[in-house]
């Protein structure tokens, strides 16, 4: 399986311009640990995450350091200052972040998330975002157990639920994740409604090709809205 296999599409972004008080909201209202920074063009310029965002709390706590801690600083607090200060997200994003191209094997992707720390990873396309991968997609990939179906037909059969949900159920799919191997299909995220996930299922259910749907949806907490 690669990363377009299991990548969340229709991601969630900010521009370089975006308040903090924006991000912080789009973060809570679509239940989400991240966003990624996008110019005109959907080039990744940076990832703002909750680690961000949580700079900003510390500092309104932390003690000021010692003017000879200061001395061995070595510009640190100048750094510190803008990431914990910052009002717009190209000043508090983390920059240049790693992305992977959609045939990114899973577990490689697993080795780069290891290897950097990292709990994410743009997906993109000639340089443009197209998904995202999380930890949370992984492990979802790797529950299924599947042998290479010919011609790409897995692919086609998720690309053709989520064009189908998006279009006719009136469910975002940026909130969904969909796994399909060999026919079967797997169906992750939060709706808002009964209703909803039994539409979701439904949808995958009529695909040409499918064999089975494994329904594994919930509901997003009440006043919350977002995957």
């Amino acid at each position: 399986m690669q990363a377009a296999d299991v990548m969340t599409p229709n991601v969630i972004t900010v521009t370089p311009d975006s308040e903090v008080s924006e991000i912080a909201s789009l973060l809570l209202e679509h239940g989400i640990s991240a966003v990624p920074v996008v110019d005109a063009d959907d080039k990744v310029l940076g990832i703002v995450s909750e680690g961000d965002l949580m700079r900003r709390v510390e500092n309104d706590t932390d003690q000021h350091k010692s003017w000879w801690l200061k001395l061995f600083s070595g510009g640190g607090d100048a750094v510190d200052y803008v990431k914990s200060h910052g009002r717009k997200a190209s000043e508090i994003m983390t920059p240049h972040p790693l992305t992977i191209a959609e045939d990114e094997p899973l577990h490689r992707i697993a080795s780069l998330l290891e290897k950097r720390r990292i709990k994410r990873v743009p997906v993109v396309r000639d340089g443009r975002l197209v998904g995202i991968v999380s930890r949370s997609n992984l492990l979802r990939g790797f529950s299924v157990s599947r042998q290479p179906a010919a011609g790409g037909d897995d692919r086609a059969i998720r690309d053709a639920i989520l064009k189908e949900v998006d279009e006719n159920t009136g469910v975002m799919v940026d909130r969904l994740n969909v796994i399909v191997a060999d026919g079967k299909v797997q169906l992750w995220g939060l709706v808002d409604s009964k209703e909803q996930r039994k539409a979701v299922q439904v949808a995958a259910e009529n695909i040409g090709g499918v064999t089975e749907v494994e329904n594994n949806l919930g509901f997003m907490p009440r006043g919350m809205g977002g995957y």
